[in-house]
């Protein structure tokens, strides 16, 4: 009886990797598996992440949702890492790289990466936030579209719908006002801004790059 106990609890933990962990073809690894948030931990306000019609839906007060899977024990330093996303007007959101999970507040480690199109921040989507910033929008509200990052050595490369629309490399020294923000390695975060704002991220997605 032991005997099959431990099997079945090899089977179910099999299952739920296969759910939480799907490689792709050419490296990619789908981080949500369009039903749960296995894999992820919100902080301080978990109700604005919920799953609605196979999209993670952001809506409510200020939150952000860690990833916490098994893949590279949610610890990046070179990758690339992309999602589709829906804004609904006047909605702010953000894509972080090189964070950790932080019980309450923005968070203090890694870079925001910003999602906007329509809100009153001039800072729009793919601006490197407060770094190198983005005034132009080049996608509309309540449609999906494809937000991509790529992070290797110094350089952050944002891309939409498969077009570079912004390239920052982090300068030797940080002396401005970054807040000692700087690359080094860590999660992938998504953030809820505030409860006007209502932002979809669906297929997210992914690749690990050689250090």
């Amino acid at each position: 009886m032991k005997k099959y106990f431990f099997w079945v609890s090899i089977a179910l933990c099999a299952l739920f990797l296969n759910l939480t962990v799907r490689p792709l073809a050419d490296g990619w690894v789908s981080l949500f598996d369009g039903k749960t948030l296995n894999g992820w931990k919100a902080a301080e306000n978990p109700a604005t992440f919920s799953v609605q019609d196979g999209a993670i839906m952001v809506n409510g007060p200020r939150a952000h949702l860690f990833y916490d899977g098994p893949v590279n024990n949610h610890n990046f330093k070179n990758f690339e890492w992309k999602a589709q996303v829906k804004t609904m007007p006047g909605s702010n959101s953000g894509m972080f790289v090189h964070t950790a999970y932080q019980e309450k507040g923005w968070p203090s480690k890694g870079y925001e990466i910003q999602v906007n199109q329509s809100h009153t921040d001039w800072r729009k989507t793919g601006s490197v936030y407060g770094l190198q910033d983005v005034k132009e929008t080049f996608v509309k509200d309540d449609e999906w579209y494809t937000e991509q990052i790529s992070v290797q050595g110094k350089k952050v490369t944002i891309r939409v719908n498969d077009k570079i629309i912004n390239q920052y490399t982090e300068p030797d020294s940080i002396s401005n006002g970054a807040s000692g923000k700087k690359l080094s390695a860590g999660t992938i975060a998504l953030q809820g801004h505030d409860p006007k704002s209502k932002v979809f991220f669906k297929d997210i997605m992914i690749r690990v790059l050689p250090d």
